[in-house]
């Protein structure tokens, strides 16, 4: 295993460093990070960047919005927010197991004197309150997964900024956003800071993986790295432009909230695109060009859908064919 701690703030060129690191550094199986962004709003592939975002709030706050390559919802980054990524070989082609990868941080909590305990599709929680969320990303050899770990975030900050569908917040039995959420920091017994506790995850993993060692990136690396940011940092890559559209379903699922934006001609389906904060692991741009050309009949869309290459719940995991038939349905 090598490792690859980051020794920048630079949200956009940790999002790419990351990217990087999955898409290229193909010689190592597995791969473990650490990052500390600046004040930042990060947003799921899949999002509606607009929708998930107080856009006034985070303008007047300076606060960057970048998007990452793994599905999910949005999450608050500032320098007490520690991020961690373990890139691995893809053992199953629909995994999804959240629980097994966030064992070193809730053994780290162990060690600290907390119980964290994994709950719902992706959180780890203390005492029913969320401090870590997690995402993954998926290639045909490699899975990426990673978290955000609130240790000692700015709460007020991370309420204002993020704009929660009223839907999402009922849905957990709970009034907000800052109802949910605790800082590690508030629980510790014995108060340490955030270089410490970043020490602590990473001996925790260091512990299981004694062989690991530092990866060396090349200039070449550091170039295609910089170009890479820059694409991460432009308005294209984290809101592109908005679709048009004449018909519009949304449906909050016990997996996630799923968006759909069709224009159509004749009924014919001319354009579909898929927002929300579900989880998958095949591209839904995909689904969408297998379904471009369609007739909204419900006959047609069932006979296509019946014979696509790769089943539903692989681009939204834990929804079945005949949910996501009556979802597109007018």
């Amino acid at each position: 295993m090598k490792y690859i701690i980051s020794t920048t703030n630079d949200t956009a060129y940790n999002v790419a460093l990351e990217e990087y690191a999955f898409k290229n550094l193909l010689d190592d199986d597995e791969i473990f990070m650490l990052w500390i962004n600046q004040p930042s709003i990060i947003i799921g592939k899949n999002q509606n960047g607009l929708a998930e975002i107080d856009s006034d709030y985070v303008r007047e706050k300076g606060i960057r919005v970048i998007r990452r390559i793994s599905g999910g919802g949005a999450v608050y980054h500032d320098y007490n927010n520690l991020n961690y990524t373990l890139i691995a070989p893809r053992k199953n082609e629909n995994a999804f197991d959240f629980q097994a990868f966030s064992l070193p941080v809730i053994k780290a909590l162990a060690k600290l004197g907390l119980t964290a305990t994994f709950s719902g599709r992706n959180d780890i929680e203390i005492d029913g309150k969320k401090i870590c969320g997690n995402a993954q990303a998926y290639s045909k050899d490699r899975l990426l997964h990673h978290g955000c770990i609130l240790f000692n975030v700015d709460l007020s900050v991370l309420g204002k900024a993020l704009t929660v569908k009223p839907d999402k917040i009922k849905s957990k039995g709970v009034k907000s956003v800052r109802s949910r959420v605790t800082n590690i920091y508030d629980e510790l017994e014995n108060k340490i800071n955030i270089a410490e506790f970043q020490q602590a995850i990473f001996d925790e993993v260091k512990a299981t993986r004694p062989d690991m060692t530092a990866y060396e990136f090349s200039q070449e690396d550091l170039a295609a790295i910089k170009k890479l940011a820059e694409w991460k940092a432009s308005w294209e890559w984290n809101y592109g432009k908005s679709p048009q559209y004449d018909l519009h379903k949304e449906k909050r699922f016990s997996s996630g909230n799923i968006e759909v934006l069709m224009e159509t001609k004749h009924s014919i389906l001319q354009n579909i695109t898929f927002y929300g904060d579900f989880f998958g692991v095949r591209d839904v741009q995909e689904l969408a060009s297998a379904l471009q050309g369609l007739t909204l009949n419900e006959n047609e869309i069932r006979e296509k859908v019946s014979h696509l290459e790769y089943p539903i719940s692989a681009y939204f995991n834990g929804i079945s064919e005949e949910e996501f038939i009556q979802l597109i349905m007018p």
